[in-house]
């Protein structure tokens, strides 16, 4: 009787270890690969720096026209840039939960052919 408590004990074990590893560790390293990548992309599209300098007029030029300029071109690159963040952010939650789904699914599916 021993031999069942102990195989339904390192079964458990293992179970649980499982989706320790699938949901805290994975998400942990996703969480990292995604903040990364947004922060590689932030760099490459510069979202905070022109977000800074909003207000500014553009290369410095003083006049009416440079500050026209600044506001109308900062908007733009601004807009892109959102627009491009919250695509990145939907595909990269999208994609998450599909993997969060992944283990779940497996368990229906086993369930439901028994």
């Amino acid at each position: 009787m021993s031999i069942f408590i102990y195989l339904f004990n390192r079964l458990s074990y293992r179970f649980l270890g499982f989706f320790r590893h699938w949901y805290l560790d994975g998400s942990r390293a996703y969480g990292r690969f995604i903040f990364s990548f947004l922060e590689k992309q932030e760099k490459k599209l510069a979202f905070k720096i022109t977000l800074k300098h909003f207000f500014e007029p553009l290369y410095q030029d003083r006049s009416f026209i440079g500050y026209v300029l600044g506001f109308l071109f900062r908007s733009g690159r601004l807009i892109f840039g959102g627009v491009v963040f919250l695509i990145l952010s939907i595909t990269a939650l999208f994609f998450y939960f599909a993997w969060l789904a992944i283990p779940v699914f497996i368990i229906f599916k086993i369930v439901s052919n028994i």
